[in-house]
């Protein structure tokens, strides 16, 4: 793994040796020798990782942390706060202003490398997330509202505890019950069960469980599907290097060393509760553009460019397996009439609520899609064509039987559908040939005297 690594002290020998550490290792390395710079530098060139020295004159290294987090530009690239500093205080003033961790100088080599590399997988993963909601934003299936809507990160969380020494539990649990939701448990196989099923914003891990073995647990939380995103501070023995380099491979978020400073302690927390809840909702974003790239925004159903990118892999399916499937292709009667009559909002209702009369007389196989304007399409997987006009005739009825709702109105609006059916018929069936086939069905309908169905053979 490489990475951009911006290294800001006002002590040239740091530097220089801090660069030849992480050069030795083929970090792409940056220099500023004081806070300004930095953030000059931080902002231009965009590095993966910041090493900030504390003690700088004029801007000192907590001045320039809470800089670097508080520009929308800055704040997601980590800052590794490099210290003689060795009180709590002074770490939990650092956490406050942002920061990502400490090192204490002298850099221990083992740590630097260790942390570095963590925290860079970390923006790695965040970067990505980043992008594709830019790209949804970009698209128009995302607008800033939604990328910046608040996410209470700020908010107490709920935090699982797996230790086994009463005395520290109990401790922990009284540290940060006051903000937080604290539970606690010493046994891994229930601490597992509760983590998978509980939705915690982070878990908090003794690495010296005394009946198994800490890593593990570490390891099983990190592997599955759904704790793999819940952040792990891990408690770990002083001198314990070793175990602590590895959890941080295996991918713990964030450590302490025994014994615990309670305010150190809820500042780490803090921290990455802070951090979840930011990096759930880039998910959430890159979900919501996922579905509003397929969905139709007016009726929830799927939109057309969806079912043309389906229609013929299901097709292909149906003919390889030699399984039936059907097509119904619908059209909204008069629809242009509504529209000039009541007014495009009006419009929208109808088109909403047979939406929602359609999702409610189709099977969960079947794939309802709104074809553009009034047409609608769904397609009917191992479903041959006395079944599909049943089905038809059922939406044509439930459309024409009850009146549409409208806003405003006492009395509904009288809606009817024609509907074209057709399945498939020949080998040499394409999405083109049956969706054409089912498109004279419905002009045959329309053409009858509309409110039908009409299904087209081959």
């Amino acid at each position: 793994m490489t990475a951009r690594v911006l290294v800001v002290d006002d002590i040239a020998a740091n530097v220089k040796l801090l660069e030849a550490k992480l050069a030795a290792e083929y970090f792409d390395v940056l220099s500023a020798m004081n806070g300004p710079d930095g953030l000059k530098l931080a902002a231009e060139q965009k590095p993966d990782i910041i090493l900030l020295d504390v003690m700088m004159p004029g801007m000192d290294g907590f001045e320039v942390c809470r800089r670097l987090k508080s520009s929308p530009e800055t704040a997601h690239i980590p800052v590794v706060m490099v210290t003689a500093l060795d009180q709590p205080s002074d770490r939990v003033q650092g956490l406050d202003a942002g920061a990502d961790d400490f090192l204490t100088k002298p850099v221990n080599d083992i740590a630097l490398f260790a942390r570095v590399k963590s925290l860079v997988r970390l923006k790695m993963m965040t970067d990505e997330l980043r992008m594709r909601e830019a790209t949804g934003q970009s698209l128009g299936v995302l607008d800033a509202a939604q990328m910046l809507r608040p996410s209470g990160a700020d908010a107490g969380g709920r935090i699982l505890l797996v230790e086994d020494r009463e005395a520290s539990a109990r401790r922990t649990v009284e540290a940060l019950s006051g903000i937080h939701e604290v539970s606690q448990t010493a046994d891994p196989v229930e601490a597992l069960m509760r983590a998978r099923d509980g939705d915690f914003d982070l878990v908090i891990l003794s690495l010296s469980l005394q009946n198994t073995d800490g890593m593990r647990l570490c390891s099983q939380l990190k592997t599955l599907e759904s704790t793999r995103h819940t952040p792990i501070l891990a408690l770990v023995e002083e001198g314990d290097t070793k175990r602590l380099i590895r959890a941080l491979e295996i991918g713990v978020n964030d450590y302490l060393i025994r014994p615990i400073d309670k305010n150190e302690l809820g500042a780490r927390a803090k921290t990455q509760i802070r951090r979840k809840r930011y990096s759930d909702r880039l998910r959430e974003n890159l979900q919501l553009s996922l579905e509003m790239a397929i969905t139709d925004q007016l009726t929830g159903l799927f939109n057309r460019r969806y079912m043309s990118s389906h229609l013929q892999t299901l097709v292909t399916t149906a003919l390889e397996t030699k399984k039936p499937l059907s097509l119904l292709i619908m059209d909204i009667d008069f629809f242009k009439a509504i529209n000039d009559t009541h007014g495009h909002a009006v419009g929208d209702e109808v088109l909403r609520g047979f939406g929602t009369r359609l999702r409610a007389n189709v099977r969960g196989i079947d794939l309802a899609c709104r074809y553009g304007g009034e047409e609608f399409v769904v397609i009917m997987p191992e479903t041959d064509v006395a079944y599909a006009y049943a089905v038809a005739e059922r939406l044509r009825q439930v459309t024409a039987d009850v009146p549409f709702s409208i806003s405003g109105r006492e009395t509904g609006l009288p809606v009817t559908v024609s509907i074209g059916v057709t399945s498939i018929e020949r080998p040499d069936d394409t999405a083109d040939t049956i969706l054409k086939r089912a498109d004279q069905a419905l002009y045959r309908a329309k053409r009858d005297g509309r409110n039908r169905v009409v299904s087209e053979a081959a």
